[in-house]
């Protein structure tokens, strides 16, 4: 089973616990011997030994790849190899500040609760994890508010530039309606009387 936990790497103490299941499950398929069988099919086993020894292999077999087979169904299941992986882990960490000398507070006592144990270990984590996640909420909240300030004052700027530009839009049409009303002939007249004039006095 290439996929099965038996073939993935593992530590000391999940290679240490699957070979001696190994060793167990080879031990119980084959501690039914081939005179056990022979009682149970005594005829049969004096008039064909060949095949009855043939037959006796193959129940052996197929027991240890049944057992076998069962065994890598509740690994799976259960995650046993991975949480022997990390009660590995953890008792060479613990190993570890023991060989250095730790003397914290997280020793070990008999009437010591596991829920309680694990609360101190991971409240103080789950504190810090929230206080870090507060500040960086607060940094974007104030971001946040800069942003909406600058946006609002670049919406009012639009708006009063959108009213000048109205505004000037607003006197353009009106001195043109001006310019409209003047009369037209007497402008041109006006213009050409004034062109002649400046040409006599050249």
């Amino acid at each position: 089973m290439a996929s099965s936990a038996s073939t993935q790497p593992g530590s000391k103490r999940w290679t240490y616990f699957h070979s001696a299941l190994q060793l167990a499950i080879q031990r119980s398929a084959h501690k039914w011997t081939y005179e056990d069988f022979a009682e149970c099919f005594s005829l049969w086993c004096d008039e064909q030994p060949e095949n009855a020894a043939t037959i006796f292999n193959l129940v052996s077999g197929r027991l240890e790849s049944s057992i076998t087979e069962n065994c890598e169904e509740l690994f799976k299941k259960y995650n046993v190899k991975e949480n022997l992986d990390n009660l590995h882990a953890v008792v060479t960490a613990a190993r570890a500040r023991k060989q250095a000398g730790y003397d914290g507070h997280d020793v070990w006592r008999e009437d010591l609760q596991p829920r309680a144990a694990v609360r101190a270990r991971t409240v103080p984590l789950l504190e810090r994890e929230r206080d870090r996640l507060q500040a960086e909420l607060s940094e974007l909240t104030e971001e946040n508010t800069d942003l909406q300030y600058q946006m609002c004052r670049n919406v009012q700027a639009k708006e009063e530039a959108d009213a000048d530009a109205a505004k000037l839009l607003d006197l353009l049409d009106r001195a043109f309606a001006k310019w409209s009303d003047l009369p037209q002939d007497d402008i041109q007249s006006w213009t050409l009387q004034t062109a002649e004039a400046a040409g006599n006095k050249a």
